[in-house]
This record gives C-alpha cells, structure tokens and sequence, in this order.
C-alpha cells in the first residue's frame, strides 16, 4: 500500500536529508540532547546498547562477550530517556534512547534528552534510522573500522527535522505497531529456519541408524543412541572402522611464528564450526619448518574439533595440518566417506556428552574413536547418502527462501522508518 506524502515540502539545507514537510522545523542534535557523565552508582544494573534492540540490560541477552569491570563505579547513569551512544560502533546504528535506568561503558556517549520538545521515542527511531546511520559513518574517525570513534562535538551539529510534538506521539504510535507486525513476521520465518535445522538432525540421524527401508528386519544394536539397527547391519568403533589422524607438534604453530606463513594449509577449529559439508577456506598456513612439528593430512579426511566448538564435523578438501583440537578420520574400505561424515554429524551430542571437564570441556582422541557406529553394506551407504544429500539440498533451498524474505521485511522496516522520521510519508 502506498503511504501519503504531506501536502508541501520545502528544502531542508542537508543534502542527504533532502526536503522535509513544509511546516517541519530543522535544528541540530544539539537541540535535543545535553551531554551528562554522571557515575557512582555502582549497584544499578549493567545496560548495553545492540545496534538492533538499543539499550537493553546486559543480562538479557547471551551474545555480549564483553566483560564488565569488576569496579563499576566509572560507569554512567542512564535514566530512562537519556541517549546512550557506542560512539565506536555509532557507524553501525549502535545507540539507542533507554527505556531502562542503569549503567553503561565509560567508554559511550550519555545524553540527557529535551523532552519538552522531543518524544524520546521519535529520537530513538530518528537517530537510528538508515538515513543517520550513513552520517555517522561519515563523520566517525580512525584508521581501521573497528577503531572509528564518533566525538560528540561532531555528532550535535548533525541536522534533525523536528515535527511537531503531536506528529512525534503520531510516528511513534504508527512506527511501534508496524514494527511490531515486521518483527513477527520475522520471527515466523526465523521459526520456520529453525524447524528446517531439526528436520535435517531427525531426517540424518533416522537415516544413518535405521536405514531407508521401514520394513527391514531389526535387531539391537546394544548401542543407546543408535537403537534398533536393520538386521543385516554391523556395528563397529569408530578406530575400527578408519584411520585416525592427530595433531603432532611438540607445540602450537600459533604460539611460535617462525612455523607460520608457508605453503601448508594450517586447518583450526573455528575454520571446521564455520565450514559446511567441506572445508574450502583457510586462514593460517605452515612453512617446511611447521610441517615438520605437524602432519600432513590427505583431502578428503573428514575431522571432527575435540575442543572449543565440540564436536563440529566436515571433509577437508584439500591436503592439510591441524592442531591438536581437531582429529581425522580417513575411513577404510569398509566404510563411505561420506557416510561417515553423517555418521559423525549425527553424533555430535554423543561427543560432547563424553567430554572431559576440566577448565573447558573437551574430547579426547580415544573417547572419538571408541564411540561406535553403524556399518550397512557400502551400496546402501551410498544410497542413504544419496538420500539424504537430496532432502537437505530441497530444505536447503526452502532455507534461503525464507532467509531471503527475511532480508526484505528488514529492509522493509528500516525503510518505512526512515521514511516516517524524516517526514517523505505522512502517518
């Protein structure tokens, strides 16, 4: 549906602001904020600000990893309506008008805001629009992205449309129910995603322990997590059924730089969580000198991380060392490579149930290799892989479906909301 537009517009002097409602007025951010460093209340509770919640506490959410200050009598005072900007991820839309009272970062930028004036919710979606999120990028100093530091005096002189007091109470009204409705929607496809994920666990898990035929004969594994197996299959360790590769050096290529920068694929945990069937990518590499510290392993392994992301799993496609977090396994003839890797994907909470627990969990090359698996002759392996890799290719595609309308509601939102705050469509 195609919003209204006002009945007259007029130039607002800013270039990338373009025209505003004709009986809008302009003025500065500094026209709606004063800066405050008020600290020394250590006991209030830790707020953060995400680029895509703004300032919520901290311990509502898992994913912050920064770490708070044992002393957070430095911190400072956010009241309810104050403007709480990241001023080294400002480039990103990290701020935010606070709905909470608490603490934050001595490194933000805190702000009281003039709320005779201004409804704190319209600055809230104003100054975290798209339109503003280009500026700050803009204006934001530093060598390196991850060190841009945005500085208040250059951020105040920035031009702010002001609507009226009564339009303000009107975008925010219009603004919160449609984002709401967005934001469900995204939920629902991200729901959808998520049922994709354990269809494909089920669907892996059901066809590497029970086969493709329902009417096969069973017997007992006399393994718990496999359960009944076709009658005609075996079972066997994992040592059994393949060779196994560890890493061999007498110490860590990532703690002795002389070993590094050479022509030998250097394999590490995060480059296994981040694969997906296959290992294509690499971001450390050993010389002659590491190589001899390490082992070359042939394409084709399929490894597994015994530490850090535990139980991870994938084919190497290429030859390659690895550390001692990550093992290998090259199956004998006994057994498809590929069906031991979905042997190994389905078993990944069996592995981390067998973690030792120490400083961190993890695994231990004989713990890996004494898990037993299930071994159906190798057509049938080929078959259930074949199987398999037709189903996940199907959900695969229903996936990106989904995550692509994913990223048009998102767009959607952010750009409805530019286009209420800077007044291109009337509410």
């Amino acid at each position: 549906m195609q919003l209204p537009k006002y009945d007259s517009y007029k130039d607002s002097g800013v270039a990338w602001l373009g025209e505003i409602p004709e009986h809008w007025e302009c003025d500065c951010i500094r026209a709606a904020t004063t800066l405050k460093s008020e600290k020394n209340q250590p006991d209030l509770e830790v707020l953060s600000v995400y680029r895509e919640y703004g300032v919520i506490p901290k311990d509502s959410r898992d994913d912050n990893h920064n770490a708070t200050s044992l002393d957070t009598s430095a911190y400072k005072v956010v009241k309810p309506g104050d403007l709480v900007v990241n001023k080294m991820k400002a480039w990103q839309g990290s701020m935010g008008v606070s709905e909470h009272e608490g603490i934050v970062s001595p490194a933000y930028i805190t702000c009281k805001t003039n709320q005779e004036d201004f409804h704190p919710k319209y600055l809230h979606y104003l100054l975290r629009s798209k339109t503003y999120v280009g500026v700050y990028n803009a204006i934001s100093y530093g060598v390196r992205v991850g060190q841009w530091d945005l500085r208040y005096e250059d951020f105040k002189k920035i031009t702010i449309p002001i609507p009226t007091k009564t339009e303000q109470e009107r975008i925010v009204s219009f603004l919160d129910q449609k984002t709401a409705e967005i934001n469900e929607a995204i939920a629902k496809k991200q729901k959808l995603i998520e049922l994709l994920q354990e269809q494909k666990s089920i669907l892996i898990n059901q066809a590497v322990t029970k086969g493709l035929n329902p009417d096969a004969p069973m017997k007992d594994s006399g393994v718990e997590w496999i359960g009944e197996i076709p009658a005609h299959w075996e079972v066997k360790r994992l040592k059994y059924a393949s060779k196994i590769f560890r890493g061999k050096f007498t110490h860590r290529p990532r703690n002795d730089q002389r070993l590094y920068d050479g022509e030998y694929p250097f394999i590490q945990t995060g480059d296994v969580a981040r694969a997906g069937k296959f290992v294509t990518s690499f971001k450390q590499t050993l010389n002659e000198k590491g190589l001899r510290v390490s082992t070359l392993v042939p394409s084709g392994t399929v490894v597994i991380t015994i530490a850090a992301n535990i139980g991870d799993v994938a084919i190497i496609d290429f030859d390659a060392c690895f550390p001692d977090s990550v093992v290998g396994f090259s199956p004998h003839s006994m057994m498809d490579r590929d069906f031991l890797y979905y042997s190994m994907t389905a078993m990944k909470n069996v592995f981390i149930r067998s973690t030792t627990k120490n400083t961190q969990m993890n695994l231990n090359v004989e713990s890996v290799g004494s898990n037993q698996i299930t071994i159906p002759p190798h057509e049938e392996q080929i078959n259930i892989v074949s199987y398999i890799e037709r189903i996940l290719e199907e959900q695969s595609s229903l996936s990106l479906n989904y995550e692509s309308q994913i990223n048009l509601l998102q767009e959607y939102k952010q750009s409805l909301i530019s286009s209420a705050v800077t007044g291109k469509i009337k509410v």
